[in-house]
């Protein structure tokens, strides 16, 4: 079963490799990626990935080819977003693959849910899905602890709560369809508003 693909923003969606998206065969250099860190990207998700504002991914630890795709999604317009849309536009290829080696290479920092009840319910769908809808597991994709499966699906464990939902909506909107086979879409439209707070609690202190 298929689940929960989001990610970070730069947050979720099956890989599906097209140009100007780099090939996912390619290596980016870490160090490269350390001027457009400090002079964009930190701005809004911190140098070390870890972004501080919930409305911006978190991207540290996250898979690289991921990164490198929604990077590319952003240039070519496949995924739209009025920030990230000027930014991605001005980078090469070897840029994005850059960037994606070093976000990806960078420590996660473990976050706490806030609402403890709700993230309960979150966890009971993220394991478990919902049946009498046929909403499946998120953990079916991204795994029970939220790594996700590199190449296939992004990691979401310790994703801000207000980014998960965001893009949950999006997907159920159809503001969002970079998701390959539109699975997240068929998803989102099948879960409740409760249903995608829930989810978005428990991801966010999930570890």
């Amino acid at each position: 079963m298929k689940s929960l693909a989001l990610l970070t923003g730069l947050l979720f969606a099956a890989v599906s490799w097209a140009n100007p998206t780099p090939a996912p065969a390619a290596k980016g250099d870490a160090a490269k990626a350390q001027k457009i860190v400090n002079d964009v990207c930190g701005a809004c998700h911190s140098t070390d990935g870890n972004s501080t504002t919930p409305a911006y991914p978190a991207l540290a630890g996250q898979h690289p080819e991921y990164i490198a795709k929604q990077l590319g999604e952003f240039k070519s317009g496949a995924r739209k977003n009025a920030i990230m849309a000027p930014n991605a536009a001005t980078l090469s290829n070897d840029d994005m693959l850059n960037l994606a080696a070093y976000f990806s290479a960078q420590q996660p920092k473990p976050r706490l849910a806030k609402d403890a009840a709700l993230a309960a319910e979150g966890q009971k769908i993220y394991k478990g899905g919902n049946a009498g809808s046929g909403v499946p597991a998120c953990a079916s994709c991204h795994g029970p602890a939220g790594s996700g499966i590199p190449v296939q699906f992004p990691r979401l464990a310790g994703q801000h709560s207000k980014y998960v939902l965001s893009q949950l909506k999006n997907f159920r909107s159809g503001d969002r369809i970079n998701d390959g086979g539109k699975m997240m879409q068929v998803i989102a439209r099948k879960m409740t508003d409760h249903e995608m707070k829930a989810v978005a609690e428990y991801i966010n202190g999930l570890r």
